[in-house]
C-alpha cells in the first residue's frame, strides 16, 4: 500500500485539484525495484541479465527513465486511494501537471481531475414530443420500381455508333486550369454514366456523339460554390479520350420481369410488396425520429455545467475518431481540414463534443434516478443476438468480449441506453406535426464532423 500525504482542493466547474506527498524511504524503495525491473529487461554489457548495480543501470538508461517507471507504479494506487477517501466523482483519469521527484526529499505531484458535473433533469413523468411526421415523396414507389429494373438492366458494348445521353463509357481523361493540372482531375479508365449528373455541369453532356478511341478537348467551368476554392468559379480544360461505350438494355416492366425478381406472380403483386416495404420503411424512420426528438428535448431541458477540458478532452477524441474513418475511406484528414477549414472543423467537434458529454451525464442520471441496470440475462441475450450475426457460438462471443473491456462496456452502455429510451417513451406523449423544410433535413448536405445522435453509440456516465 502507498503512504501518502494528499490535499484536494475542489474549484469551479467540476474541477479538482490533488496534491500528493510520498515520503522519501518509500520513493527509494520504489526507485530501486524500478531499477531491478528495468536491469531485467536490459543487456548490460560486463553483467549478467539483472545482476548490474543501480549505478550502471543510471548510467546506461537515464535516471529520468527510472523515475518513469517508479512513478507509473506508484501513482495509480496512490490516486485510486485519495479518490476514494475523498469521495470523489471522476468522470477521467488524473491528468498531472507537475511532479517533483527527489530520493531525499521524496515525491510532491500535483494533477488534476475532472469530477463529475451536477446534472438537473427536467420532470420526467409526462413529456409532451412532438415530431415532425416522415412522408415519402409522391414518387417513391415508381424510383422503387425503377431501382429494381436497373438491377435487372444489363450492358452491350457498342462499336458501330457514338456514345449517346444514356450509355455508360469508360475514359481516360486530364483537367488543367490556366494550363496547371489539376490535384485529382485526372483518371484513367474511368466508368461514368452519362445519364448522371456526378460530374461539373457540362462534362457529360460534351462526351455525347463522340466516338470509341476518340480523343478530343472540352471545357467546363467549376461551380461558384465548389468546395475547392482554388477551383470555384474558373474555366477548366479536360482532355479526354473514350475507351468503351456500353448501352444499357432495360427491360421492360411486365409478369415475365416480377417472377424473375422473386416469388411473385405478377406485376401486381411485386407493386404490393414494394408499396409494404415503403409503408415499413415510412414506420422505423418515424419510430426512429421519436426517439431523437424524445432524446434531444430531455437533453436540451436538462441543466448540466460542462467544463472546457472536459469539452476539449472529448473533442480530441472524436477528432482522432474521425480521422480514423476518413483514413478507412481512403481519404485524408488534411484534405479535409483543408476543404472544411480547420477553425470549422475544431468548432464542429466541439459542439458535438458537448452534445455528446451531456447526453451521456443525462442518461446516467437517469439511470441512477429510475434505478436503472443491465442485468446478467440481458447482457446474456444481447451476446446471443450477436452470436446470430456474426455466425458465431455464444461462448465465443463472451471470450472475445472478456479480451476486449472496452467493447464490452460499449454493449453494456447500448442495452442501458435502449433501456432508458423505452422508459422514456412509456412516460411521454407524442403528437406527429407536418415537416417542416428546413427542419429534420437541415444541414444534411454539409459534411458532418462526426454523428453524435444519428445511430452511433455513446458512452452512459453512470452516477
Amino acid at each position: 500500500m502507498v503512504t501518502v500525504k494528499a490535499e484536494v482542493d475542489k474549484q469551479e466547474q467540476s474541477l479538482a485539484k490533488i496534491n500528493i506527498e510520498i515520503p522519501s524511504e518509500q520513493a527509494t524503495q520504489e526507485y530501486n525495484k524500478a531499477c531491478r525491473r528495468i536491469s531485467q529487461r536490459i543487456n548490460v554489457p560486463g553483467f549478467r541479465r539483472g545482476k548490474a548495480p543501480r549505478g550502471v543501470i543510471e548510467k546506461q538508461v537515464g535516471i529520468e527513465r527510472i523515475k518513469q517507471e517508479a512513478l507509473d507504479r506508484l501513482l495509480p494506487p496512490a490516486f485510486a486511494d485519495v479518490i476514494s477517501e475523498h469521495q470523489l466523482d471522476i468522470v477521467a483519469p488524473p491528468q498531472i501537471e507537475q511532479f517533483n521527484f527527489d530520493l531525499k526529499e521524496g515525491i510532491t505531484v500535483t494533477a488534476q481531475v475532472e469530477l463529475r458535473p451536477e446534472c438537473t433533469l427536467p420532470d420526467l413523468t409526462h413529456l409532451k414530443i412532438e415530431v415532425p411526421s416522415f412522408k415519402p415523396n409522391e414518387d417513391a414507389e415508381e424510383k422503387e420500381l425503377q431501382a429494381l429494373i436497373e438491377r435487372m438492366t444489363t450492358l452491350e458494348t457498342v462499336i458501330d455508333r457514338p456514345a449517346n445521353g444514356t450509355d455508360i463509357v469508360n475514359i481516360d481523361f486530364e483537367g488543367s486550369v490556366e494550363g496547371e493540372a489539376i490535384k485529382g482531375g485526372s483518371a484513367k479508365n474511368y466508368r461514368l454514366d452519362l445519364g448522371s449528373n456526378t460530374f461539373i455541369e457540362g462534362f457529360s453532356e460534351q462526351l455525347i456523339d463522340h466516338k470509341i478511341a476518340e480523343e478530343f478537348t472540352i471545357q467546363v467551368t467549376f461551380p461558384k460554390e465548389y468546395h475547392d476554392k482554388t477551383l470555384a468559379g474558373k474555366d477548366a480544360e479536360f482532355k479526354v479520350k473514350i475507351n468503351e461505350i456500353k448501352e444499357k438494355i432495360v427491360p421492360e416492366l411486365d409478369d415475365e420481369l416480377a417472377k424473375k425478381m422473386g416469388p411473385y406472380e405478377n406485376v401486381e403483386a411485386l407493386k404490393d410488396q414494394v408499396r409494404k416495404q415503403i409503408e415499413e420503411g415510412i414506420e422505423r424512420e418515424n419510430v426512429f425520429r421519436k426517439q431523437k426528438y424524445l432524446i434531444e428535448e430531455v437533453v436540451k431541458q436538462a441543466e448540466v455545467n460542462l467544463p472546457d477540458s472536459m469539452i476539449n478532452r472529448e473533442a480530441k477524441l472524436l477528432m482522432d475518431e474521425v480521422k480514423g474513418r476518413l483514413q478507412g475511406q481512403g481519404h485524408s484528414w488534411e484534405q479535409f481540414v483543408e476543404l472544411q477549414g480547420q477553425e470549422n472543423v475544431w468548432n464542429n467537434l466541439l459542439v458535438e463534443a458537448g452534445q455528446r458529454i451531456k447526453t451521456s451525464l443525462v442518461f446516467g442520471a437517469i439511470a441512477k434516478k429510475e434505478n436503472l441496470t443491465v442485468t446478467e440475462d440481458e447482457f446474456a441475450e444481447q451476446v446471443k443476438e450477436l452470436g446470430k450475426m456474426a455466425n458465431a457460438d455464444e461462448k465465443t462471443v463472451m471470450r472475445q468480449l472478456a479480451n476486449n473491456p472496452g467493447a464490452a462496456q460499449s454493449m453494456n452502455d447500448q442495452i442501458l441506453s435502449q433501456k432508458i429510451v423505452q422508459l422514456l417513451s412509456e412516460k411521454s406523449e407524442f403528437t406527429f406535426v407536418e415537416e417542416k423544410e428546413d427542419s429534420s433535413d437541415k444541414g444534411k448536405e454539409e459534411m458532418a464532423v462526426a454523428s453524435v445522435l444519428e445511430g452511433e453509440e455513446f458512452e452512459v456516465l453512470e452516477e
